[in-house]
This record gives C-alpha cells, sequence and structure tokens, in this order.
C-alpha cells in the first residue's frame, strides 16, 4: 500500500513546494547580505548552494519524503537478517510470527507519522525555521555582552511600569470596531497595515499613513495603536503600514515595503472613507527615516525618464517626522556608542558605501538632483532635546538642508522631552499633548470646523499614574 506522505499522491504537493520556496527566498537573501534582499535575492541560487533555503526548503519535505518512501519489505527483511535468521533454524514459525509482528509494527508506525503529518501545517514549520534562523542571525550581530544584558533588563522594566498603559491600548487595538487589522497591501511577507477610523464618518477624513520604529529590527505596525487612537479622536484616519525588518531583509526592502504602503493608502483610502486630496505621511524613530526615503526616492523617479510610480509625492499634503535621523555617516558612530554597533548598522544599511544613499539629508544637498527635492511637500520635524537615541540636531540639520534646496521645512524642538517622551509618555499621562496639539494644527490647519472642535475637545484621561510614568522615563533604555 502506497504511503500517503509520498508527494505524487498528494495533489497539493507542488503547491507546498512553490509556497516554500517563496517563503524562504526573501529571508535567505537576507542573512546572505544581498543587497536586493526581499523576496528576489535568492531566485537565481540552487538549493545545495544556499544552506539556509536547504534548511527551509529541503527539511521538512525531505524528511517526509524519506519516511515514505523506504519500502516496507526492506525494513522487514533487515530485522529478519539481524535477528530473526538466526532463531529461525530453530524455530522457523516463531521466526514467521515475530517477522510478522515487525512488519505491522513498521506499518502502524508509518500510518501513524502520515496522520500527524496531516495536522501539522507545513508553512508553520517553515516559519518557526525562519525564525530561528533570523533570530540566530541576529544573536550573532548584537552579542550576549554586559550592556545588552543590561539593555533588555532596562527594557523588562521599563513596559512592566507602562503595563497599566499598554494593556489599554491592547484591548482597544485587538477589540475596538474602529480598527481594521492586516489590510493586505502587498504580495510579499508583513505586506499589511491596520486602519484607525473615526467614530464620526460623515464625510472624508484626512488621513495619516504612519511608518512605526524599532530600530529598523523590531518595528511593527501595533506599534502605532497609540498614536492611531488619538489621532481617531480628532476625526483623522491613521493607516499604520507594516514593512518587513533586519535580518530578514535590509534597508532598501524596507523603503520599498513603506513606499508600497504609501501607494495602497494614497489610491485606495476612499474605499474606507478617507480624502485622498488629504493625505500626510508620517514616521517615528527609524520609521522617520524610512518614510523620508521613500519620500525621496520617490521624488527622484518622478524626475527620471521612463521611470513607472504608483503613487506621487504631489498627493501627500505634507511630512511629519517624529524623533528621525536623517545623516546616517554622522550617527553611525553615535549608533555604535549606544549599543547599535557599528557591524550590525552597516548590516541593515546595506554596507558603509550605502550610507550616503539612505542618508536624506545628504541626499538632499546633491546639486543633481534639486529639481526633485523641490517636489517634497512641506516638511515638519518634531524632536525632544533630551533624546538621547537620535540628537534633536538630526532634525534641524535635515530642516535646514531643505530649506536651503527651496523645500518649506522646519524643527520644532520640545525642551527636555526624550525619544519616548513625545510618543508614549505623554500620551499615557492624559491631559494637553502639545505634539499632539502640533500635529493636529497642522493637519486642520484649512478647516475651520475641525478646529473649533478641536479647541473644545476634553483632555485625554490619564492611563498610567505619574509616579510609575517618572520610574519608566528614568530606567528607559531609549
Amino acid at each position: 500500500m502506497p504511503s500517503p506522505l509520498l508527494p505524487i499522491t498528494n495533489p497539493s504537493s507542488h503547491h507546498h513546494a512553490s509556497s516554500l520556496s517563496s517563503l524562504a527566498s526573501s529571508p535567505a537573501s537576507a542573512v546572505f547580505g544581498s543587497k536586493n534582499g526581499g523576496a528576489g535575492g535568492g531566485r537565481g541560487r540552487g538549493r545545495d548552494d544556499d544552506p539556509i533555503a536547504n534548511l527551509l526548503i529541503s527539511s521538512p519535505f525531505d524528511d517526509e519524503k524519506a519516511a515514505s518512501v523506504r519500502p516496507l519489505l526492506s525494513r522487514t527483511s533487515s530485522y529478519a537478517s539481524a535477528g530473526v535468521a538466526p532463531a529461525a533454524a530453530a524455530a522457523p514459525s516463531s521466526g514467521l510470527y515475530q517477522q510478522r509482528r515487525r512488519r505491522s509494527a513498521s506499518e502502524n508506525s508509518l500510518s501513524s507519522m502520515s496522520d500527524n503529518g496531516r495536522h501539522q501545517p507545513l508553512g508553520r514549520e517553515v516559519a518557526d525555521a525562519t525564525s530561528t534562523r533570523l533570530g540566530w542571525r541576529l544573536l550573532k550581530y548584537l552579542g550576549v555582552g554586559y550592556r545588552w544584558i543590561t539593555r533588555f533588563l532596562a527594557l523588562g522594566c521599563y513596559s512592566l511600569l507602562l503595563m497599566p498603559g499598554f494593556v489599554q491600548v491592547g484591548y482597544y487595538y485587538f477589540f475596538s470596531s474602529q480598527v481594521r487589522r492586516g489590510i493586505v497591501y502587498g504580495d510579499l511577507p508583513r505586506n499589511r497595515l491596520d486602519l484607525y477610523l473615526p467614530k464620526n464618518m460623515d464625510g472624508p477624513k484626512p488621513v495619516v499613513a504612519f511608518i512605526t520604529g524599532g530600530a529598523w529590527i523590531i518595528g511593527y505596525k501595533a506599534w502605532g495603536s497609540l498614536l492611531g487612537q488619538q489621532l481617531s479622536e480628532r476625526d483623522i484616519i491613521v493607516a499604520c503600514i507594516d514593512y518587513r525588518n533586519f535580518p530578514q531583509v535590509t534597508i532598501g526592502d524596507m523603503v520599498k515595503d513603506a513606499s508600497q504602503g504609501i501607494s495602497f493608502v494614497c489610491n485606495h483610502i476612499a474605499e474606507y472613507g478617507g480624502d485622498p486630496n488629504r493625505v500626510y505621511l508620517m514616521g517615528q524613530s527609524a520609521g522617520a527615516h524610512i518614510a523620508a526615503c521613500a519620500l525621496l526616492e520617490q521624488a527622484i523617479k518622478e524626475c527620471g525618464e521612463g521611470e513607472s510610480t504608483s503613487w506621487s509625492v504631489s498627493q501627500i499634503k505634507a511630512y511629519f517626522g517624529l524623533s528621525g535621523g536623517y545623516n546616517l555617516l554622522e550617527l553611525v558612530d553615535y549608533f555604535h556608542s549606544r549599543g547599535l554597533y557599528r557591524s550590525l548598522f552597516l548590516g541593515i544599511m546595506e554596507g558603509e558605501q550605502s550610507l550616503q544613499r539612505y542618508s536624506p539629508d545628504l541626499v538632499a544637498r546633491d546639486p543633481n538632483i534639486r529639481t526633485a527635492v523641490s517636489r517634497l511637500p512641506p516638511v515638519i520635524l518634531f524632536h525632544g532635546t533630551a533624546d538621547y537615541s537620535i540628537p534633536s540636531d538630526a532634525s534641524k540639520n535635515f530642516a535646514e538642508t531643505l530649506g536651503r534646496a527651496g523645500v518649506n521645512a522646519e524643527a520644532i524642538l520640545y525642551k527636555g522631552k526624550t525619544h519616548t517622551d513625545l510618543f508614549l509618555q505623554d500620551p499615557m499621562r492624559g491631559g494637553k499633548d502639545d505634539m499632539l496639539e502640533d500635529l493636529v494644527g497642522y493637519i486642520h490647519a484649512a478647516d475651520p470646523e475641525a478646529r473649533a472642535k478641536d479647541a473644545a475637545a476634553p483632555p485625554r484621561r490619564r492611563m498610567v499614574p505619574e509616579c510609575m510614568l517618572k520610574l519608566a522615563r528614568a530606567v528607559s533604555p531609549f
């Protein structure tokens, strides 16, 4: 009886194999430092040449294949030759009985393997193997030194102190009818976005396309839940765009993911009640850097000949950068001193030769693309002066560079605010939030009715006690 595990008897085997290849291609190319990264990096590489593809593609499938292809007869005959044959001379009937028992046990064992295999999705095995490989790759960069151990401990304490706020935000994220989670904007892994909709959808609403931070390593769309909740209370739709992180991909593919998400928002937000003529782009920390790169890259494409584009910088009313870094040549050594080691950072940014290419501040200084830079929408950069993760000079210098290139740009600095104050602690404190009021003021600048509603809006309630906020600020690793 043929084994049910044989691929030739399974109608979906070809589908599984192709799915595995597509799932494995992106992580494999990222791990080997492919400049292209993403889904296309490993297409030309054979299975035997790529150890990670070999792990992800060969192992689960080939193990099943090997188990099913082994003939049952050879298994029983090997038992017979090793143990039954000597006994057969004295007791042939007993040897035949033992042989039949072993054959039955072998069939039952393979049948059990087949039944269990049906209940374990192959995609889950691939995902687990991918996560393990990417985790080891990241640990190779980070090392297990004293600095990272203390930072992880500090992060744990920080998260614990803010847990009352995180619980409330998490409940809103998972159970509010105003949140549309996991809207697909592309074909690649993590090409998803979340929408935060106002309660009152009586007309087209302004939209903020938001790229979350996470040091290019732990970025995730849910990190924008608190901002989404705040802005949706002011009749503003927020689209939190997810993107692939390092070490799955490098910066080039992060920018591509962000650009594709922005394109989806610009071209489809009207289907969700948004106003396509009032789309704003915003990013926080690493997300601010990625969003700025995507915006500049799009402007350069529009000035090129024969470049196909799916969205235009003219569709973006303004760009808001929150606590971002825009000159990587100046930041690489600073990040190293803060624990984002040079080797890791250069791996994220595709090598030292690519630092200038992915530095919006430096790109905007190039006189050869002045026409492209002049196409940029107004740029407003928010930053705290006590930010030790990314110094506030990063935003100040970028605004000055853009101003010299003819862009309407300004940097708004908040005295004494840290990297997380503006994004987490201040919103969880409740009451008046200066950065939020400035942001909403820009978005509603041309809407007198919305400005009147903003002036009458009640203060936000406190989410975390003040003593816990102060302790969280003191232990924050950011």
